[in-house]
């Protein structure tokens, strides 16, 4: 992706969070309004300063933005448990398959991800949400888990998961989140390309 492309990617980006039609959630005939950015991931530093300069954008216009990273979200999670320095502890002993499955359960979507973020926009005080840390999180946490598990969660608000990767869509094999553009997630259907949505 060329620094224009970045550029006008993000110029649409504001011009569609910005827009009415987005903010009402109108024309997605009773779907979730879960929206996904996809991204090249070694863009990932030119997307998060773009990221910033469109919330930044969007507030000068009063349209509030409340950011869930997953990677601080996790840490927070563990922490307030009472279970980060167990974690940091035994890191360094179990192999990488161990670590991951004691992760998977203290960090479950259902569990506790979910009602973390649900607390976390209790105060309803935004407009829209952007879901972020998406790398950062895998393998202990996929995506496509934490879509299924906020559709009951993130309500009556757009959300917006920047995603390091793409976002395959296909008439016949359905949707499928592919993260860092090698790794298949699950099919995961519901969202749109904010990229191909209208401002």
């Amino acid at each position: 992706m060329t620094p224009h492309e970045l550029s006008r990617q993000e110029e649409h980006l504001f011009a569609v969070l910005s827009g009415e039609r987005f903010l009402k959630m109108e024309g997605l005939s009773n779907e979730v309004p879960f929206f996904i950015y996809p991204y090249e991931p070694e863009h990932a530093l030119d997307v998060a300063k773009a990221k910033k300069r469109v919330k930044n954008r969007l507030a000068s216009k009063g349209i509030e933005v409340r950011e869930i990273n997953l990677y601080d979200l996790s840490v927070d999670v563990l922490k307030e448990r009472g279970d980060w320095d167990e974690v940091l502890e035994v890191e360094p002993e179990l192999d990488k398959a161990e670590f991951t499955e004691m992760l998977q359960s203290m960090l479950n979507p259902q569990q506790h991800l979910a009602p973390a973020i649900r607390g976390r926009l209790a105060d309803g005080e935004f407009d829209i949400v952007f879901l972020t840390g998406i790398g950062e999180v895998f393998p202990y946490i996929r995506s496509h888990n934490v879509l299924n598990n906020l559709q009951s969660v993130v309500v009556g608000r757009p959300m917006l998961m920047f995603f390091p990767g793409r976002y395959e869509q296909s008439d016949t094999l359905g949707s499928s989140l592919v993260l860092f553009g090698r790794l298949k997630d699950d099919q995961y259907y519901r969202a749109k390309n904010i990229l191909e949505q209208e401002p």
